[in-house]
């Protein structure tokens, strides 16, 4: 039976029409439209499939194509309306609805501790004003500054203050997308809580069964750090073992990322294949008794689920417990079975309760990976044919790190920006040492603390873990380890898909038209790169940014640039809101530069307070006394990052300079500039809490 055939796929062709409708319903449909007119399109859809089989024997050699065409329409719409509805914003009991004074809310996720405050998400379970109260609905992101919230929990309902924000878009060029990341995960608003504006109401009303497992979880990690020395190895175990990454250091995250091993740090269905793999082996001898193949499948799945339980039912663990316990099943059960199918199915039926989960890039990344592995590695691997044994084992492991890193690399290249060069010689290192640290940190975990194997055990582990961080840093540091400061658009990512996959039809099957197609998608793809390229080269801009309580300015000359700020490099703020857009515009020669600084480029001239770039004269506006005169004269751009006296403004009422006030100036003074900016007909631009002002140069 060919596994490929679409009699034997099913779910993979239910699948394709009912994402296509999710994708659209995400981006093509508002939240708050009516949805009446597609349930009518969905109940005359039904009524024509019933009339269709029940008048099957005299319809069914005419419109053959009928059927078809209303199950891929139906589930297309289906799509459409189930991410509609999985949106909260949406509805009447929206938390955002109301004016409340005070919230109830309750933790849903495990809270971890970062920058100085306690993050998580919360649901909205009531608004409170005075005596009134309002049952709500809506998910919260909160962040509480205060040591005393350490003591928060998840299934926590507290009682905080209704002052909470909409997700601020992003506002600075190539700046990641923090508002569309927290709408695909159904939160909207966020709230700053300080000392003294929380109250716990009600201790531990979660789920128990989540709520055992996350304590458990904590309880292991603990366990971990006891016997473990050396803080990059705990973290690394509790990582890999039980998917806790609250504690990974920044240096170990950048050395697995620039590897392409960074998925050995998220606990997903590499650690689960692992388990069962290992679960496989031990279990075999059930096969000879009579019903131990059932038997087996049911320990497998049941001790499966447990390592889901030690990860704090983890979304990725879940996901690939789902694909396994599918997988055990069927091939428990039937003697021929499709992987791919299974692997659609159980995407499927996860889609179907949260259409939402295809936007997470680890659902895409691990499923993507998933099917490399089912349709590229045989390919790929039985393209060479090796007889020495040990060799054909190595082929074998090779062949399927390709197929995985080859089907994600797009999708990796768009979200994170990077390609590792290296990917197999890391991949095939990592293999041996994740393995003893999967396998040996479950057996030290089963172990009973205090006894000399636990330790011997425990200092084995965090000599693995080292020695795996530290072969990994040297790859990482090896001449063009990884390709960096990769922006691929939506279409280019998608044409890199295409020419994957028509690649792999004409490898397979030496189809000339698929060819043809390959050829046509390269051209297409290249010729993009190149356009890009060299629109980025031609560029000449200025680049105000808005930064919260810091300033800057970006001054681009083609593939040159100097910025000008009160950031340091090292700065997480820098590496958020500039380093992107220097990366994004294939910036190669780059000054960094703070105001203090005079700078004399081919392009830039600043020296105090004045900057020339181009043809364009920028004012830098402090408590310089010595700018007075500089200020009359003004004709072109002042920079201002302080308050502002009246008498300046109206020196410059008649130069018509356009204003650009910084966004660490404070709200108040904005608002009073911009009163008597508008008073005195005067440009002006207010950056906080806006987006970048961007100014193009002509030369």
């Amino acid at each position: 039976m060919n596994i490929y055939h679409r009699g034997a796929i099913p779910f993979v062709l239910f699948l394709i029409p009912y994402l296509a409708g999710i994708f659209a319903g995400g981006s093509l449909f508002e939240p708050t439209k009516t949805l009446a007119p597609l349930y009518w399109v969905l109940i005359i859809l039904t009524s024509t499939f019933v009339l269709l089989n029940v008048f099957y024997k005299s319809w069914t050699y005419k419109v053959k194509w009928l059927g078809g065409l209303i199950i891929i329409t139906t589930l297309f719409i289906s799509g459409i309306i189930n991410t509609i509805q999985s949106k909260d914003i949406r509805l009447k009991d929206h938390f955002s609805q109301y004016h409340g004074k005070y919230l109830v809310v309750k933790v849903t996720n495990e809270p971890a501790w970062k920058n100085d405050g306690l993050k998580f998400t919360a649901t909205v379970e009531q608004s409170i004003n005075g005596s009134a109260r309002r049952n709500t609905v809506g998910n919260l992101l909160i962040t509480i500054k205060d040591d005393a919230a350490r003591d928060i929990y998840y299934g926590d309902v507290l009682l905080i203050r209704a002052k909470y924000y909409e997700v601020d878009p992003p506002l600075n060029p190539a700046e990641f997308n923090y508002q569309k990341y927290l709408f695909n995960k159904n939160i909207y608003h966020q709230a700053y809580l300080y000392p003294r504006q929380h109250t716990l109401l009600i201790k531990a009303a979660g789920n128990r069964f989540v709520t055992q497992a996350l304590r458990l979880r904590q309880r292991l990690v603990n366990k971990l750090k006891a016997n473990m020395y050396h803080t990059d190895a705990a973290a690394v175990a509790s990582t890999l073992i039980l998917g806790y990454k609250a504690e990974l250091s920044n240096d170990v995250l950048q050395a697995y990322s620039k590897t392409g091993t960074i998925h050995v740090l998220s606990v997903s269905g590499a650690h689960v294949g692992l388990v069962y793999l290992v679960l496989t082996f031990i279990l075999s001898f059930l096969n000879r008794f009579k019903h131990g193949k059932v038997v087996r499948a049911a320990i497998i799945i049941a001790l499966v689920w447990f390592y889901a339980l030690l990860t704090g039912f983890s979304p990725p663990v879940c996901r690939a417990a789902v694909m396994l316990t599918l997988i055990v099943g069927g091939n428990t059960y039937y003697r021929h079975i499709s992987s791919l199918n299974i692997l659609a199915f159980s995407a499927f039926i996860m889609l179907l309760f949260d259409p939402l989960l295809i936007y997470d890039v680890g659902f895409q990344l691990s499923y993507l990976a998933v099917g490399g592995l089912i349709v590229l590695q045989p390919l790929i691997y039985n393209r060479i044919k090796i007889k020495d044994r040990w060799l054909n084992r190595l082929w074998l492991v090779s062949s399927a790190s390709i197929a995985a890193q080859i089907i994600t690399l797009p999708l990796s290249a768009y979200y994170f920006h990077q390609i590792p060069v290296y990917f197999l010689v890391s991949n095939l290192f990592i293999i041996l040492p994740s393995a003893i640290i999967l396998c040996g940190g479950i057996l030290y975990l089963f172990l009973p603390q205090g006894i000399v194997i636990d330790k011997w055990l425990a200092y084995l582990l965090e000599q693995t873990i080292l020695f795996t961080n530290n072969t990994l840093s040297i790859i990482e540091r090896a001449p063009m380890a990884s390709i960096n400061k990769v922006w691929l658009t939506k279409v280019e990512y998608l044409l890199l898909y295409g020419i994957i996959i028509s690649c792999f039809i004409v490898f397979h099957k030496r189809n000339r038209l698929m060819t043809g197609v390959a050829a046509g998608l390269l051209i297409w793809f290249l010729a993009s790169i190149i356009v890009k390229a060299y629109n980025a080269s031609k560029s000449n801009e200025i680049v105000f940014l808005s930064l919260r309580k810091e300033w800057g300015i970006i001054f681009k000359q083609g593939t040159k640039a100097v910025v000008l700020t009160t950031l340091s490099p090292d700065n997480k703020a820098y590496s958020y809101s500039v380093q992107p857009y220097l990366d994004s515009s294939n910036i190669k020669s780059l000054t960094v530069a703070k105001i203090s600084d005079d700078i004399a480029t081919p392009f830039l001239r600043k020296k105090g307070n004045i900057i020339r770039f181009n043809e364009h004269t920028i004012i830098v506006l402090d408590k310089n006394p010595e700018l007075k005169k500089e200020i009359k004269a003004a004709h072109g751009l002042i920079f201002v990052t302080e308050s502002v006296n009246p008498e300046v403004l109206a020196a410059l009422a008649n130069k018509k300079p356009t204003l650009v006030l910084d966004g660490s100036i404070s709200f108040n003074n904005a608002i009073m500039i911009e009163k008597q900016a508008k008073l005195l007909n005067i440009n002006y631009k207010i950056l906080k809490g806006n987006k970048a002002f961007i100014v193009t140069s002509n030369k």
